[in-house]
């Protein structure tokens, strides 16, 4: 049923659940293509949201690539029978999950993973009352991705005096945003936790390195993305990467920024596509940049010295480049004081181990909307996880009596359905995974 909330700074209606509210697809900034968002402030109308906003435009809009392997699986795992809107104009648009009863809760943000390039918030793994059962408010957010989100140009450079980052700045703004406006939905402005998965966990890293997002958040969780990666990965100058999307315009047929930039979503996604088949350096080209201003040095220069928070990340058993994303994790916690996870808990249904996102069904607890055939087993690890995860969310520590103890810095809190507790990943199978490559 519909359910009208009044705030400070407009009314809202969302929809009432048997255990939670739901509002969904709130527009929290505005912007223009290749320009910095800006945080709304204040809502005229009242703002419908009973239903998930669109999706930002990416490459699967036209050319989902269901004929690569990899593509075709996580289409199955995560998207196969949904539909999706995208809209430029409306797209940086967040969900808020809240209990029923008004309160002064903690807030989780999760930002979602993609390659830099792809997904939404509105995803078939994700849910808001695994949280809300536990007293927690879940802010779900959607950012710019792929050439929209990480285009650089000269031309930008000289109006904005940056360029680069669209997409890393969306969040740091929906990060402001949910700090002065969570307040009104129940939440707690000084106790936000934001988690992140993949490339989700990388952009939260980066954000924990620049001074930009000091006291917008108190504690971060990065599922398979926290550290550092190897320097052939890193963040490039924002100038080594101009030759790449000058590439782009070029192969779109204009023969400058301007003409290029006034292109349909399609004429623009389709240049990018070209240069995609002609290039291998296509990740490390499009992706955040060091632009002077989010990221003012080169990330393994900034990341000995990152905001002095809670800190809980972790991996899977079959992750992407799983022995790099392993020792990322592993230094960094050990760098920063804190808790590391090594989720073993092979997915049913294949021979694809505890693949690249594999927790994170087990971490909203969404394992009955997978195909996959999940038991009871399964369905406990789940609840599990999101004890820890609860409990770190609103204290910074994990633990509680009723779960097994899970250490500072020392290896790793391993999960399996064996058993969960403290030990050491074994670097082996790490290693041959590493080897074996993506889910098929």
């Amino acid at each position: 049923m519909e359910y009208k909330l009044e705030t400070s700074f407009g009314e809202f209606k969302g929809i009432k659940k048997d255990s939670h509210l739901e509002f969904l697809g709130i527009p929290y900034a505005t912007s223009k293509r290749f320009s910095y968002s800006k945080e709304i402030e204040k809502y005229e109308k009242e703002v419908d949201a009973t239903k998930f906003g669109p999706a930002c435009p990416q490459y699967r809009q036209f050319f989902p690539h269901l004929d690569v392997p990899e593509r075709k699986f996580y289409y199955r795992e995560f998207r196969e029978g949904l539909e999706f809107e995208y809209d430029e104009d409306k797209c940086l648009n967040l969900n808020i999950y809240t209990p029923l009863e008004k309160g002064n809760y903690p807030v989780l943000v999760f930002v979602h993973g993609g390659g830099f390039n792809s997904m939404c918030n509105s995803e078939s793994y994700l849910a808001g009352e695994g949280y809300t059962k536990r007293g927690i408010i879940l802010v779900v957010i959607n950012y710019r991705v792929g050439v929209f989100g990480y285009l650089t140009n000269e031309a930008i450079k000289n109006e904005f005096g940056r360029d680069g980052n669209f997409g890393l700045d969306d969040i740091l703004v929906s990060f402001k945003w949910v700090k002065h406006h969570i307040a009104d939905f129940g939440g707690d402005p000084n106790n936000i936790t934001v988690m992140g998965q993949s490339a989700g966990a990388i952009n939260i890293q980066y954000l924990c390195l620049t001074k930009k997002s000091e006291g917008l958040f108190n504690r971060v969780i990065m599922m398979s993305g926290a550290g550092a990666f190897p320097k052939f990965a890193l963040p490039k100058e924002s100038n080594l990467t101009h030759d790449y999307w000058n590439e782009v315009i070029k192969a779109s047929g204009k023969e400058t920024f301007e003409e290029f930039k006034n292109l349909s979503v399609k004429e623009v996604l389709s240049a990018v596509e070209v240069i995609k088949a002609q290039r291998k350096d296509n990740q490390t080209n499009t992706m955040p940049v060091v632009d002077g201003y989010l990221l003012e040095d080169h990330v393994d220069k900034l990341i000995k010295n990152p905001a002095k928070l809670d800190y809980l990340c972790g991996y899977t058993n079959n992750d992407m480049f799983t022995i790099v994303v392993a020792n990322m994790a592993n230094k960094y916690i050990k760098s920063n004081n804190g808790y590391l996870y090594y989720f073993d808990v092979d997915a049913p249904g294949d021979d694809n181990q505890a693949f690249h996102s594999s927790d994170l069904r087990y971490v909203f607890g969404t394992l009955d909307k997978s195909w996959r055939p999940y038991d009871e087993e399964d369905k406990k690890i789940s609840e599990i996880m999101m004890d820890y995860f609860a409990n770190f969310i609103k204290t910074g520590d994990p633990n509680a009596e009723n779960l097994p103890h899970w250490e500072r810095r020392k290896v790793a809190l391993a999960i399996s359905k064996q058993r969960i507790g403290m030990r050491k990943p074994p670097k082996l199978k790490l290693l041959k995974n590493t080897l074996k490559g993506d889910p098929k």
